[in-house]
């Protein structure tokens, strides 16, 4: 991980600490807790990409992408993100499912790779 890719994640990819505005006690309080936060995420973004599912949490990259589209950090809080709104939509997907039995191996292949995400967790 370059230092590129953790101020990105520390300023508009991530926390935006900068526009919190608190200082002395306050931030270093936000710090501590932004680098337990960081630190959790970005491991769990590398048991990810271990696995080899980050595709179904982030978009792909492009080959000639300077720079990666999504750092360790991003993937694990996507991952978050993603694992929490399919339990959330579970009934309206089932619903749409439903509509739609062709996209039903697509709906299987994407709870078989949900459940190995969740063993990151």
């Amino acid at each position: 991980m370059g230092i590129e890719e953790m101020f990105r994640d520390f300023k508009l990819g991530g926390y935006n600490i900068e526009k919190t505005q608190v200082n002395g006690e306050r931030l270093i309080g936000l710090l501590l807790l932004a680098t337990l936060a960081y630190s959790i995420a970005t491991f769990k973004g590398n048991l990810i990409l271990r696995k080899g599912v980050a595709n179904y949490v982030t978009r792909p990259t492009e080959s000639k992408r300077r720079h990666r589209r999504n750092s360790r950090f991003s993937i694990g809080l996507k991952a978050y993100f993603w694992l929490n709104s399919l339990s959330f939509f579970a009934e309206e997907v089932q619903q749409l499912i439903r509509l739609v039995p062709s996209k039903r191996a697509y709906y299987s292949r994407g709870l078989k790779t949900a459940t190995i995400i969740q063993s990151a967790f």
